[in-house]
């Protein structure tokens, strides 16, 4: 096992959540991309690079299961980097094929790419809290999705949606505002 990368990528998860805790704490959370979240996802994603770049993709193996998700939550932030993300999924995708990373790592990376490109996600990862609930961003096949959710080791859509819905829920301006931001947001950095 590789300890100073275990280190290095656990240091920039919490990084991560860390300041997630801090904006939600103060309510700014979702108010737009907030620009320290913004920063702290491009540090993150550079860094990553660079693991990636020196050892391939921090599989279990080399960095440990709790180091590997962190690698894995790094690219699923890094949001504002369309072909990043797009290479860390063909490597998420060869990576948890052979067994090396837990598969849902890759189903909530591509269902979070197909979702930012105005596409059908597959395994219903993505959510759209509403003022009326929490929906499943489009599916490719609402029919298939139980069985491709179960096959990447992941609850039923409906139990992740009940979860989803649980939390507080946007007013239908607030929802009207952050979708047309988002939808502007993912054509400046080049989603659309």
């Amino acid at each position: 096992m590789l300890h100073a990368l275990r280190d290095q990528l656990l240091r920039m998860q919490a990084s991560d959540q860390q300041l997630r805790a801090e904006l939600a704490a103060s309510g700014s959370l979702h108010d737009g991309y907030h620009p320290r979240m913004a920063q702290v996802h491009r540090d993150n994603a550079q860094a990553l690079r660079e693991v990636i770049s020196r050892h391939g993709w921090p599989t279990e193996l080399m960095v440990g299961a709790d180091a590997a998700e962190a690698a894995w939550l790094v690219a699923q932030h890094a949001i504002a980097e369309p072909d990043f993300m797009r290479h860390c999924r063909a490597l998420l995708d060869e990576a948890s094929t052979a067994g090396q990373v837990p598969r849902w790592q890759f189903a909530y990376l591509d269902d979070r790419i197909r979702v930012s490109e105005g596409g059908l996600q597959r395994f219903g990862t993505q959510v759209d809290l509403r003022p009326d609930g929490a929906f499943a961003h489009a599916l490719e096949d609402a029919g298939q999705v139980d069985t491709w959710r179960q096959q990447v080791g992941l609850q039923s859509l409906a139990r992740h949606l009940q979860a989803a819905s649980a939390g507080p829920r946007p007013t239908a301006a607030a929802y009207a505002a952050r979708q047309a931001a988002e939808q502007a947001w993912r054509r400046q950095v080049g989603w659309a």
